[in-house]
């Protein structure tokens, strides 16, 4: 299995929050986990941003924001050029996929929790 540098969006330090489950989970897989989200936490080992500090490597970005707030982040997370662009349940975004894909980006409608569990990631 190859480690994929994941960049989770919406990151909480809420244990109930799904994202705080994906970072866990991510981390469990041997993935290294960038997170950023409105409040700088740690969760395991994963510093919580507030920023979009300037990132490499990413190969995926998992999307727990709502599309409305995922707006001021399309050219940060575009600029990134991840592989892929995972719109969890409820974080769904036609323009921002659609944008991803004129640019090479696979946007995959899925839940990171699932396709870890189920050996997709």
């Amino acid at each position: 299995m190859s480690s994929k540098k994941t960049l989770v969006m919406g990151a909480s330090a809420n244990p109930e929050r799904y994202s705080y489950l994906a970072i866990n989970k991510l981390r469990a897989h041997g993935h290294p986990v960038e997170a950023i989200g409105r409040k700088a936490v740690q969760v395991k080992d994963v510093l919580v941003r507030t920023g979009t500090d300037s990132l490499k490597d990413i190969d995926t970005v998992t999307m727990y924001l709502s599309a409305e707030n995922q707006q001021p982040y399309y050219d940060y997370i575009l600029g990134l050029h991840p592989k892929r662009i995972i719109f969890n349940p409820g974080a769904e975004n036609e323009e921002l996929a659609a944008k991803a894909k004129a640019l090479g980006i696979y946007p995959q409608e899925a839940c990171t929790l699932v396709l870890l569990s189920t050996g997709q990631y």
